[in-house]
């Protein structure tokens, strides 16, 4: 070495140096890839994509391979350099070699190429994945020895080298999170829908049921003139049929098979003959996480569910729609035009809510958080919160939520003025 001259040397240290940056940034960006984009770019057939998916199937080797041919580059530029230097300087060539060469190898082979790499990986990574993967093949033996060394020492404190880790796999917090993220990459209404869908597993089929006062059915016990009536002017396409009480229910009928049965004359409608165009109902635990209800749904191909409790008595219905709303929001216009609105904007933050009013839909209407994990309605959260049907108009605070009752009846708080303070 010291019979070659210092440009050569010098031009050698600089080949090393560039070699070790090309390390020093393949480590960086093959480590920032993103996990998922880069299986999607697999599977669309990307070349580079696929080289460093088959390269990050073993992290520890492939971390092995960049290490050791890092490490080999950064000793011979110190050997060469410190030969150059101690020929130019004598002894204190050494140290100006150790100074020199440090800050060389921080700027130009560590410091900006992991930048450059951080921040476009991809660019980096898929070009060279092309010599790592032959370079891992010729170093296999050495890397065999080193990563078994390593393994074992990982071992030591409980890792297991090549165990498929947790953070492969997105927990629901984090997917939600990356949707939240998403930027503008999705629609607003698309983010939304992906957030409810996430949503679903917290809500069950009481929380989006209508309740038992507010169903609409036909009881075989009535006239068939009442009932002729009520198909007349009925606005659902199914309804449940009982006799007497709902809780006797006897079938679900659709419109469509009504008016089959009456189209050879009204005098056909008898509660015997209605019941040969009834569908078996089906009923739904009141507990059913919803989106066992949406699998139920599809296989059973029902549309409707009665919701009981763990007594059998039915507390409401459940529609497909209603489960579908929970995703996509309201997409349904109301059935009857009515004035009688559930939640009214009164101005100044105020607005007038119906006691009867769900607080899912509250919450989902307004981007409020009134809490869920107890009483489903407006009335009911506010009779816990008082443990009493109150005597007349009092307020009070639930959260940051101030509350006016502005009307009550003998069993229940009709309507209540409701504003979010904070």
């Amino acid at each position: 070495m010291n019979d070659l001259p210092p440009g050569l040397l010098f031009a050698l240290i600089g080949l090393l140096i560039i070699i070790s940056a090309f390390f020093s940034s393949s480590e960086t960006s093959m480590m920032a890839l993103n996990r998922y984009r880069l299986r999607h770019q697999a599977r669309t057939g990307h070349r580079g994509a696929k080289r460093a998916m088959e390269l990050l199937a073993r992290p520890d080797k492939l971390i092995g391979v960049i290490l050791i041919g890092n490490n080999i580059v950064n000793i011979l530029a110190s050997v060469i350099a410190g030969a150059v230097f101690t020929r130019l300087y004598g002894e204190a060539g050494v140290w100006y070699a150790t100074a020199a060469l440090t800050l060389v190898v921080l700027i130009f082979a560590e410091v900006t190429p992991k930048t450059i790499a951080a921040l476009h990986p991809e660019k980096i990574a898929f070009p060279a994945s092309v010599i790592l993967r032959p370079l891992l093949w010729l170093l296999t033996p050495l890397v065999r020895l080193v990563g078994s060394v390593s393994n074992g020492l990982a071992r030591l404190v409980g890792v297991e080298a090549g165990k498929e880790s947790e953070a492969e796999h997105l927990a629901p917090e984090e997917l939600r999170s990356v949707v939240f993220e998403s930027g503008a990459l999705l629609p607003t209404k698309h983010k939304g829908m992906l957030l409810n869908v996430l949503d679903l597993d917290q809500a069950t089929v009481e929380d989006i049921m209508i309740p038992r006062n507010e169903v609409k059915g036909v009881d075989l016990d009535d006239s068939a003139q009442e009932i002729l009536q009520q198909l007349a002017e009925s606005s659902f396409t199914r309804l449940p049929v009982y006799r007497g009480d709902i809780n006797k229910i006897v079938g679900i009928l659709h419109l469509r098979r009504a008016a089959q049965l009456l189209r050879d004359g009204p005098e056909r409608l008898t509660a015997e003959s209605l019941k040969t165009h009834l569908i078996e109902p089906y009923f739904v635990p009141e507990a059913t996480p919803l989106p066992t209800l949406l699998m139920n749904f599809q296989k059973r191909k029902h549309r409707m569910g009665l919701v009981v409790d763990e007594y059998g008595e039915v507390m409401g219905i459940v529609t497909l729609e209603d489960l579908l709303e929970e995703i996509v929001g309201d997409f349904t216009a109301s059935p009857v035009p009515s004035d009688d609105e559930e939640i009214v904007e009164q101005g100044d933050g105020w607005y007038l809510v119906d006691g009867g009013t769900s607080i899912r839909e509250i919450n989902r209407t307004l981007h409020w958080g009134l809490p869920t994990d107890g009483p489903k309605t407006f009335n009911g959260l506010i009779m816990e919160h008082l443990e009493s049907i109150p005597e007349g108009n009092i307020s009070l605070y639930i959260q940051e939520y101030l509350i006016e009752i502005v009307e009550v009846s003998d069993k229940m708080i009709t309507s209540a003025r409701v504003k979010k303070e904070r």
